[in-house]
């Protein structure tokens, strides 16, 4: 069966290590993103002199376009050298609509992010100096000139005044040094007044802050406020400047002069949700969107009452009013996509066609249907679970009622067409797509049918037998009769291990788990769980079709050709520093993919050889011979292709580059199925051909950048 697997090991470290590449142009890509749609989406904005032309923002550095106004998404470009800008905030610049803006922050470290440029449309790219390294939270340009731009940054506020040439703080030079201005750190919203551009409102994790004079002089303004708020959003009314609002951990307030006095807007709860994002209508003022973490929130009275338009599981991280037609209206969310309304939010609805956002955990074809595919999603809660599809990705449905928000990190099917996925707790199975999943029991233990079954002792001779009397007969029990069945007790669900790999074949049935190798002998019923060696941490267990099965924890790795019942130890070379999976070929060459790269055994793993013939030298995630295309197929940490050899690994070649950082691949209908890091599923279109598909292109617009100005 075609499939491969999501190892933990590579989990660990797709959010420590990331891929690194310098900037280059990317100008076209054979490879099509087919989903499954939605995802995160951090930022939205739309191009003043065409609000149908949409951009949209991620947290791992990509901008997707739509131009018809969010019905249908693109890959549009790709900030930063990895994969871990989160890009907050994209502005155009309203005088010439070819210059865009982007900035960002980095998601692992507080002194990576940067400001963006192109003056092309998006073809090109460009850090701005004075920008770089900077956390940045907040952007804005003045209403009233193109040029001035304000950036929000955890180290400070900057202006600049040529459209990002340049930079200048215009937040106190170490505040910590001033009691007044102590608290002047962390800034995460600025707005700046639509009539005068000297005047800026900043807010940071604790108060919010004012300057009437370009930074020359600062005041708080958190009369009314309560003290430690969190200032996440400010907007300032464009047709009424003292007007101000401000949001908080602790709440909406609302400021009539000019940010004076602000006082708390009623109707809203705040004791357990954040408002990320205030919006105002820019035609009808009195409407104010609030984006919340628990929903969308709207006032039609200026903030005297306020309702909630959405599901309050919806999580916002921005809005955008379309400015022809202000009832049309489109939320970023977490793990939702985007949703989009035409009635002011009366009724909504997903508009993700083309916007994959998503991390792929596993993937699998079906063993009988031909077309369908089987994708288990990781951190999307109860967005995510299982997704299939019929038809190469053109279309999805969802099929994870049972699952609660469980990760799928593994999935594999039975003969029969159930499914197994392997989660962060436990074991479920899925007998229908339109079933409910049901949990398996896991038992810590051996498998039982596997236990030596002690001999019952002979009949004791009775006291007349041995003085030559036949004395009456009593019922006697033996030994083996008398001892009770141990009783089962399966793992609370709640509690279940983390199942890192399947593999279900016609001879055996294996979970590698972080707590043993699980086995089932009766059909994915009851799994029995196991150390080995004193090992219980798994990453990866592999059955192969002579019979041998391979498992590995990041340090060691074993083999078993009894069928799990007894493991022998593979000696590992000493420079192996982590392990991420061990495969065997058709010539039963043993493969170790490692953070020191391929390494390879022809002799059961007695010796070792470190393989490059054109593969990557280090963090080679996968090596596996995949039977529909009759090749070996490996992939890399810091690579977007895949790569292939036809000769058993003697030597390699790379495809095309992906748009994004490719973790695994398999052969589907004579074509290459990856899965990203990020961005779902990705398919290679065979050469020569056109797309299998009528997916959205991965390379519709195509970006590059060069350092610096």
């Amino acid at each position: 069966m075609k499939k491969f697997v999501l190892a933990s090991a590579m989990l660990a470290i797709g959010t420590a290590v990331l891929a690194c590449c310098s900037f280059a142009a990317i100008r076209g890509s054979d490879w099509t993103l087919i989903g499954p749609d939605g995802g995160n989406v951090r930022s939205l904005a739309y191009d003043p002199n065409d609000p149908n032309h949409l951009l949209l923002g991620t947290s791992a550095g990509e901008i997707f376009a739509s131009r018809d106004g969010g019905n249908t998404w693109a890959v549009f470009a790709h900030l930063g050298a990895g994969d871990d800008l989160v890009i907050d905030h994209i502005v155009f610049d309203a005088t010439n609509p070819k210059t865009i803006y982007a900035a960002g922050w980095g998601l692992y470290r507080d002194d990576e992010g940067d400001v963006y440029r192109t003056d092309d449309g998006g073809v090109t790219w460009k850090e701005l100096t004075g920008a770089q390294g900077k956390s940045i939270r907040a952007l804005a340009m003045a209403p009233s000139d193109h040029n001035v731009l304000v950036i929000g940054a955890l180290d400070g506020v900057f202006r600049s005044k040529d459209g990002g040439a340049t930079w200048q703080r215009i937040s106190p030079e170490n505040p910590e040094v001033n009691e007044k201005y102590s608290s002047m750190r962390n800034f995460v919203s600025v707005a700046i007044d639509p009539v005068n551009p000297e005047i800026v409102y900043a807010g940071t994790r604790h108060l919010a802050w004012k300057t009437p004079d370009g930074g020359k002089t600062w005041r708080n303004i958190h009369d009314g406020m309560l003290d430690d708020s969190d200032v996440f959003s400010i907007i300032v009314d464009q047709k009424t400047p003292s007007r101000v609002y401000a949001s908080a951990c602790s709440g909406i307030y609302k400021s009539e002069n000019g940010g004076e006095l602000f006082h708390r807007v009623q109707g809203m709860p705040h004791s357990a949700i954040r408002t990320r994002k205030l919006k105002q209508d820019p035609v009808r003022p009195s409407i104010v969107y609030a984006g919340t973490t628990g929903g969308l929130w709207k006032t039609l009275d200026g903030g005297a009452k306020w309702s909630l338009v959405t599901s309050p599981d919806v999580i916002v991280n921005d809005i955008l009013i379309d400015p022809r037609d202000p009832d049309h209206v489109l939320l970023a969310t977490d793990r939702g996509g985007v949703l989009a309304s035409n009635d002011g939010f009366a009724k909504y609805h997903a508009s993700n066609r083309g916007f994959s956002h998503r991390m792929v955990g596993a993937v699998i074809a079906d063993r009988k249907i031909d077309n369908r595919l089987y994708v288990g999603i990781v951190n999307d809660k109860l967005h995510g679970g299982l997704f299939t599809s019929d038809d190469m990705g053109k279309s999805w449905m969802q099929a994870s009622k049972g699952l609660g928000d469980r990760d799928i990190l593994s999935l594999d099917q039975a003969e029969n067409g159930v499914l197994f996925a392997g989660t962060n707790h436990g074991i479920f199975y899925l007998s229908s797509l339109t079933g409910t999943w049901q949990p398996a029991a896991m038992i810590r233990g051996p498998v039982p049918e596997w236990q030596p079954k002690p001999e019952p002792p002979p009949p004791p001779k009775s006291a007349a037998s041995r003085n030559g009397k036949t004395a009456p007969r009593k019922p006697t029990t033996t030994a083996a009769a008398r001892k009770k069945t141990p009783v089962e007790v399966p793992i609370p669900i709640a509690i279940a291990p983390r199942v890192r790999s399947l593999e279900i074949t016609d001879k055996g049935w294996y979970a590698a788990t972080n707590e043993g190798i699980f086995i089932s002998v009766d059909g994915g019923k009851k799994w029995y769980g196991t150390a080995v060696e004193g090992e219980t941490d798994f990453v990866a267990a592999n059955e192969f079709p002579d019979g041998t099965v391979t498992l590995a924890t990041i340090k060691r790795a074993f083999v078993s050709h009894d069928d799990g019942r007894t493991w022998g130890a593979l000696p590992i070379p000493e420079y192996v520093t982590g392990i991420y999976n061990i495969t065997m070929a058709p010539d039963s060459t043993l493969w170790l993919s490692t953070r020191e790269g391929a390494i390879r055994s022809s002799d059961g793993g007695k010796s070792w050889l470190h393989v490059l013939g054109g593969l990557a030298s280090k963090h080679v995630l996968t090596v596996k011979y995949d039977p529909s295309l009759q090749r070996l197929l490996a992939t890399a940490l810091e690579t977007k292709g895949v790569y292939e050899s036809t000769d058993g690994g003697k030597s390699w070649t790379k495809s095309p580059d992906s748009l994004f950082s490719i973790r695994m691949a398999m052969g589907y209908r004579e074509q290459l199925l990856a899965t990203s890091w990020h961005n779902g599923l990705l398919l290679q279109r065979a050469a020569g051909t056109a797309s299998a598909s009528s997916a959205t292109p991965v390379a519709a617009a195509t970006t590059a950048a060069t350092k610096n100005q």
